[in-house]
């Protein structure tokens, strides 16, 4: 039997209507106990992975009154081993589309590629010679209302027309529907279009460019382009995302779904505050003329 206790008040902490969204979703036992009784709850355990994520802390920091940081890391690893971050991350994602009156299956996404400073080593750690940035790039494709379709966490090294193919390859044998994606203008580019080719040619997909105005410096709220930017910045919001602590790759982008986990189950629970301020007030501004489009 598992041991009640009571759940601490850490902001990071899901709520009792954000657990009774995620909850249902999760296997039901721990993995690796065999066939002993979990001592921690797996609520306990989700707020400690959680607490990790938002505050930024290294495992090993976790305060006492949560689960034991090893076994927390423990179910995080191994449920993003056999997939469980992936599926629950899926199913949140179809059921917040529907409720935004949104068929479940995207016909248009938009791609982009961040890259973050690494810590210590690991798996895949590169140089982005144009950001000066050593760690690794995070290649993201959300649907329009920035929800996230698919993550590939490769070296920062990597340029941003491979990282789109290895991202791409398949998605379309996840999202039928999918026949249009929007890039900057790093993915497209006069002298090179192959990354145009092979996207129609293996997956049917058309990829448009969304160029920037030249005579404009700076940043630039770019048209269907602000989505994706928004969703980085949503990530970010969570310290362990401001770089990139995780050794295997595959962790980093569990942290990822993590993360959208959090921020779906409390819209679906009627619990997502999005901060005010002319930013937030443009992005609504811009959401509600693409949904009418």
């Amino acid at each position: 039997m598992c041991v009640c206790v009571c759940k601490p008040g850490y902001d990071s902490s899901l709520t009792d209507a954000q657990w009774a969204v995620v909850e249902p979703l999760l296997p039901r036992t721990h993995p690796g106990l065999g066939g002993r009784p979990p001592v921690h709850s797996r609520r306990l355990v989700i707020d400690t992975i959680s607490y990790v994520l938002v505050s930024g802390c290294a495992w090993r920091l976790a305060p006492r009154d949560l689960a034991p940081w090893a076994t927390a890391y423990r179910v995080f690893a191994a449920w993003t081993a056999d997939g469980t971050w992936a599926r629950v991350h899926d199913v949140l994602r179809d059921r917040v589309r529907v409720r935004e009156g949104r068929d479940p299956q995207p016909s248009a996404a938009i791609l982009d590629s961040q890259s973050v400073r690494s810590s210590e080593g690991g798996e895949e750690i590169g140089c982005d010679a144009g950001k000066r940035v050593r760690g690794r790039k995070r290649h993201v494709l959300v649907d329009t209302l920035g929800l996230l379709l698919g993550v590939a966490v490769s070296s920062a090294s990597v340029q941003d027309r491979p990282g789109a193919r290895l991202l791409l390859a398949g998605i379309r044998a996840r999202f039928p529907l999918l026949g249009l994606v929007w890039v900057d203008g790093g993915y497209v580019n006069s002298k090179d279009a192959t990354l145009v080719r092979w996207a129609e040619e293996n997956e049917n997909i058309e990829i448009v460019a969304v160029p920037r105005n030249a005579d404009v410096k700076g940043f630039q709220v770019l048209p269907r382009r602000w989505v994706v930017e928004r969703t980085f910045g949503w990530l970010t919001r969570c310290r362990r995302l401001t770089r990139d602590y995780e050794r295997k790759t595959a962790h980093a982008e569990a942290m990822i779904q993590f993360a959208m986990i959090r921020l779906m189950a409390a819209r679906l629970a009627d619990e997502h505050i999005e901060p005010h301020g002319p930013i937030e007030t443009e992005a609504a501004r811009r959401l509600a003329e693409d949904h009418n489009d």
